[in-house]
């Protein structure tokens, strides 16, 4: 076992390459692939439900990963894993700059989706720190968020500044580079799975002082991943993120193209889009303060009835003050379940098999919720609005904020 010695704790730095990791990937398709579907679409004169049914592939390939995934991160680590994760994601994007139709574009979705990298929930920026924290877990969390919207100001208005300047297959080529240039070479040099390894416990405890000091400690409880099945918490918590997933999917990928189509300038679509993400990352700071505080299930119905709110904003919007609000409002709502994502799995099952636990979850979750985004894009092809599927998934993100307060309590508890 190698040991680290050290005045600062080495977590704190797993926490800093995380929130770095989390700032470059706000390039790599993840809030600003919305600024793309028009360009793109024009272009290659192919309509929104393509883009929809990509996303959806993505979703589709990644439950059938992420099991295996959060088990090999629970079993090896980021280390060597995330660099390799990356550098497909990375290519996928350079080959999606070369494509011309959309069975090529749902194809390299499809390859995305499998590395589990720039999906929703990333298992590779959330379980490590689960692992090096307890006591300071929400604050570990909430530290590591702030490179979302800091990526956020940083590569959304560079996405569509990109986009005028040099088109959008060339704009593509720029934000993977960064995103190579950065990610691998960190990753290889600071990552390390958990603090056992180098000879510390979580929050920074030596193993050797705590081991003459035992019983003054109460060590978190964790169960396997068989246990879970048992408990009425991981199913609750599958249909409520499944749910979720769905109704946010009809939403969150097609308003930035709904707001174009409306004839909102482009650049202030993705101003908003920006600030949309700075109030993510705001609100999961927050959220990571105030878990000490309050309990999960509260900010979970918080965020959820921001979702709803912000939703049915987002339908009456036709100008740029109804745009920013809504996407405000929606940064808030996302940034709490964020942290709440990457938070309530190990809160509620431990983090020695949280990976797995969670990788098992996100089977169902994102098979459920990649339906959201393609049938929201079928139903504008086809009727020329999204005002149908968004009040359906209004109507979901109002129960989601009350049947979340519902839950038992497990024995990691």
């Amino acid at each position: 076992m190698q040991k680290f010695k050290s005045k600062i704790y080495y977590g704190w730095i797993i926490v800093v390459v995380m929130g770095i990791i989390s700032f470059v990937s706000m390039g790599l398709l993840s809030l600003n692939f919305g600024l793309f579907i028009k360009p793109m679409g024009d272009d290659l004169g192919i309509g929104r439900a393509t883009f929809g049914f990509a996303q959806s592939a993505m979703m589709i390939s990644a439950a059938f990963s992420a099991p295996f995934v959060g088990k090999l991160i629970d079993r090896y680590g980021t280390r060597l894993l995330l660099p390799i994760a990356a550098t497909i994601t990375i290519s996928s994007i350079f080959i999606l700059s070369q494509s011309d139709s959309s069975i090529q574009i749902i194809i390299v979705f499809i390859v995305m989706g499998l590395m589990n990298f720039n999906n929703p929930g990333n298992m590779f920026t959330s379980i490590p720190i689960l692992k090096w924290f307890v006591k300071n877990r929400g604050k570990a969390l909430s530290f590591s968020s702030l490179g979302i919207p800091i990526g956020a100001i940083v590569f959304i208005p560079l996405t569509q500044i990109l986009i005028n300047n040099n088109g959008w297959q060339l704009s593509l080529m720029i934000l993977g580079s960064i995103g190579l240039l950065v990610i691998i070479p960190i990753s290889l040099l600071f990552l390390r799975r958990q603090p056992e390894d180098i000879g510390l416990q979580p929050d920074g405890k030596n193993l050797e002082i705590t081991s003459k000091n035992e019983e003054n400690i109460k060590p978190e409880t964790s169960i396997t991943l068989k246990e879970s099945y048992k408990t009425f918490t991981y199913w609750q918590l599958i249909i409520i993120f499944s749910l979720h997933y769905f109704a946010v999917g009809t939403i969150a990928l097609h308003r930035i193209p709904a707001f174009m189509d409306r004839g909102l300038d482009p650049t202030l679509v993705s101003i908003s889009t920006a600030f949309d993400a700075v109030c993510a990352g705001v609100s999961s700071f927050i959220m990571g303060f105030l878990i000490s505080k309050i309990s999960s299930k509260w900010i979970a119905s918080f965020s959820f009835f921001c979702l709803f709110i912000a939703s049915v904003i987002t339908i009456y919007a036709f100008d740029f003050w109804g745009m920013f609000i809504s996407m405000s409002i929606f940064g808030v709502g996302i940034g709490g379940l964020i942290f709440i994502q990457n938070y309530i799995w190990a809160e509620k099952f431990g983090r020695e098999n949280v990976g797995t636990i969670k990788g098992s979850s996100f089977f169902v979750i994102m098979l459920i919720g990649g339906i959201g985004a393609p049938l929201s894009g079928y139903i504008k092809d086809v009727t020329d609005s999204y005002v149908f599927i968004w009040w359906i998934s209004v109507l979901i993100l109002f129960i989601l904020s009350i049947s979340i307060l519902f839950d038992r309590k497990n024995k990691s508890e």
